[in-house]
Order: C-alpha cells, then structure tokens, then sequence
C-alpha cells in the first residue's frame, strides 16, 4: 500500500500558476499510475490527470488539457501537478491516487486529505 500527502495548493489569481505535489511513501512508487482528482464544493469528485509507471503517458481531462502537466520522479517518490492559466472553475481540493494501472485509478477509494487550491476571478 502507498500512502500519499499532497500540498502545494494555496490562493492564486485567475491566469496564476501553482505546482501540486503528491509524496508517496514505499519502495514501490515506480509501479504505480498516479493520478490527480479533484472536487469542488457541492459536487462529485472528478478526474484530472493521470501518469503511467513510468512518466512516458500521460492522460488528461479535457477541462485542463494544455493548462495542466502533470509528471513524476521516481527517484523522489513524488508526482507533480503543474496548473497554469487558472480559472474560477478550477477552485477545488486536489486529491492524488495510486493503482497498478492508469483504469485502476478510477477505483481508487483511499483518499487523503487532498491540498485546497482557490483561484480568484
């Protein structure tokens, strides 16, 4: 089991930048697919951005498609959300997960406290 923190979240204005990262412990990080989720205020939780075992494929939402990158290094244990040009819509609680594959991300259930981002219009 990976257990995963995320910060890099904070206030920032609409167009502003903010990089996300999501440290996972274990010696296993280099398996997974992560991914990044997140949910807004009185809806459900959605899918973001998602990464392979090894950074080589990447998958994204089209509400963020060119906005956002998301990457990894396995040396550090650490995947990375970088978000530029954002909007009002994107405010949210970012949330990473971890599974053996990139469709086992959906499944994910074992959330933590996820990073709160707000962008200002």
């Amino acid at each position: 089991q990976v257990q995963l923190v995320e910060s890099g979240g904070g206030l920032v204005q609409a167009g502003g930048s903010l990089r996300l990262s999501c440290a996972a412990s274990g010696r296993t990080f280099s398996s997974y697919a992560m991914g990044w989720f997140r949910q807004a205020p009185g809806k459900e939780r959605e899918f973001v951005a998602a990464i392979n075992y090894s950074g080589r494929s990447t998958y994204y939402a089209d509400f963020v498609k060119d906005r956002f990158t998301i990457s990894r290094d396995n040396a550090k244990n650490t995947v990375y959300l970088q978000m530029n040009s954002l909007k009002s819509e994107d405010t949210a609680v970012y949330y990473c997960a971890a599974a053996s594959t990139v469709a086992a991300l959906h499944e994910y259930d074992d959330w933590g406290q996820g990073t709160q981002v707000t962008v200002s219009s």
